[in-house]
């Protein structure tokens, strides 16, 4: 018989600021301890890297890797030209340059902690230097990053679609209009602060030889994004292959069209990346060991029957739904929260009759929130680090565009069709 000590071990763990993979493995070790089935222990390992074990997640370097490139490559530069060319003429414009280079940047990545360095590395100097609030620059940055697990690729889908054996270009399809709808929203916000305190804009008009410049240095960056997704969608490769394409195109722009990458970067980048996929499938992997034990312990058919006996009304489920993976956004990195909490609250809505693309896309813009959600979201801190301002000031700038993107996701939850017409008009449903 299993005792919660484990669960008890886990979420104290966390909040003593342990990396999340010990709090995961060190909960499971005490599981079975306290269960007097040490004989499991031995497995654990063996468990590991089972987890991790599946050409599904080749995905995950490959994408991680062709980020890193894309970056070091001076990509972010070419995609905020484009946007200062789109928007920069609108009062505030450098706030929605920032917000576009988010979206464009997610369209490259699909992580939210990469967006967020990338774009603020780069913006929050310019825009502190022509005169916008530093917490409001770092607070829209942090705020902005959201859209990156949402519009592919994203890493968070590929996860999602290992563990729940669904289409990778579904979920891809049905995250491009949330993830604009939420670029919409965020510009919305800026407008409304631009003109309340009289933000600058650009004076300066532009050449067409500039225009013709810009717009040609960066599509082909922005030819990425379609390469990956056209090719999952005519079936000319799987998601780990479009990676690895992302990959390979990344290196040849950056090596031999733009020139801004030399062969000595490449070791640097490669060891980055591969620190970073290490750090992702090592959290994977405790994160499925946990999920067994939770099994193994029968908490997760009891929590289904609790959740059940609660309600069978699918929008009462979504509301907690969306109250869980919020909270758990906060204090774990989204592939861990959804391999935990994914098998374990996603059957009752399928039962209840929701969709589980869906499902995926609430799920992925839960945890996307979550990262900026007070106290304790993860990219607070990055943004913090980034520009040396206090966490609870940046708190406070970057609650009108929390709340915002509460009240989008809530529509989201309920209209279906704004996460599903994609997939089904290119034939993914019926």
């Amino acid at each position: 018989m299993f005792s919660p000590l484990f669960i008890y071990v886990a979420f104290f763990s966390l909040f003593a600021s342990i990396p999340v993979f010990l709090c995961l493995l060190f909960a499971a070790q005490v599981g079975f301890i306290a269960a007097d089935q040490a004989f499991f222990l031995n497995m654990l390992p063996q468990r590991l890297f089972a987890g991790i074990d599946t050409f599904t997640l080749l995905a995950l370097p490959f994408f991680l890797l062709a980020g890193e490139i894309m970056g070091k490559g001076g990509i972010t530069e070419r995609l905020a030209k484009l946007a200062n060319l789109l928007v920069g003429r609108m009062r505030g414009g450098l706030a929605q340059v920032n917000t576009v280079v988010s979206v464009l940047f997610a369209s490259l990545t699909g992580s939210a902690i990469a967006s967020t360095s990338a774009v603020g590395s780069m913006l929050i100097p310019t825009m502190t230097k022509e005169g916008y609030p530093k917490e409001f620059s770092t607070a829209l940055t942090a705020a902005g990053s959201v859209i990156g697990p949402i519009i592919p690729p994203s890493i968070i889908m590929v996860i999602y679609a290992f563990i729940m054996n669904v289409s990778v270009g579904a979920l891809f399809m049905a995250g491009i209009i949330p993830g604009i709808l939420f670029c919409i929203v965020i510009m919305a916000i800026n407008a409304y602060f631009a003109k309340k305190y009289a933000f600058p804009k650009r004076e300066t008009t532009v050449s067409r030889s500039e225009i013709v410049s810009t717009v040609s240095q960066a599509i082909l960056p922005l030819i990425t994004p379609v390469i990956i997704v056209g090719g999952i969608l005519s079936g000319t490769f799987s998601p780990t292959e479009a990676g690895a394409i992302a990959v390979l195109y990344s290196l040849i722009l950056c090596l031999f069209v733009t020139k801004t990458l030399k062969l000595k970067d490449l070791p640097d980048l490669f060891i980055k990346s591969g620190i970073t996929t290490a750090t992702v499938l090592l959290v994977i992997g405790s994160a499925l060991v946990f999920s067994w034990i939770l099994t193994l312990s029968g908490l997760p058919l009891q929590l289904n029957q609790f959740i059940l006996g609660i309600s069978d009304n699918p929008y009462v489920l979504l509301i907690l739904f969306n109250i869980v993976l919020l909270i758990a956004g906060m204090f774990l990195d989204a592939g861990a929260a959804l391999l935990i909490l994914g098998p374990t609250l996603i059957p009752p809505l399928v039962q209840a009759g929701a969709d589980p693309i869906h499902i995926a896309i609430i799920a992925c813009i839960n945890l996307s929130i979550g990262v900026i959600t007070p106290p304790f979201g993860v990219v607070l801190f990055v943004a913090s680090s980034m520009s040396d301002i206090p966490v609870g000031r940046i708190i406070k700038a970057v609650m009108p565009y929390l709340i915002g993107q509460l009240i989008l996701l809530g529509f989201i939850t309920y209209i279906p069709e704004i996460s599903l017409f994609l997939p089904r008009l290119m034939g993914f449903m019926n």
